[in-house]
This record gives structure tokens, sequence and C-alpha cells, in this order.
């Protein structure tokens, strides 16, 4: 296994880990606790 294998093995594996992350974010499971997350700036004490 040559140096330019492991370059195209890192490269296809960290495209999918940022595939899985959009995926993550977008999902709409997700959508109620992020919108919560989001208000917390608003809040006053």
């Amino acid at each position: 296994m040559d140096i330019n294998t492991v370059r195209e093995i890192v490269t296809v594996v960290s495209f999918a880990t940022f595939i899985g992350i959009v995926a993550w974010a977008w999902a709409r499971r997700n959508r109620a606790s992020f919108e919560e997350a989001g208000r917390i700036p608003f809040l006053q004490d």
C-alpha cells in the first residue's frame, strides 16, 4: 500500500464523515432541539 492509496482512503472517509454530519444536522428529528438551542441567546434571566 503506497501513500497515494492511503490519501485516497482518507479522502473518501473524510467525505463520508462530512456527508454524515450534514445528514444529521438536517434530520427532521433534530429540528426541535436545534431551534430550542438557537433561542438560548435571546432568553432573558
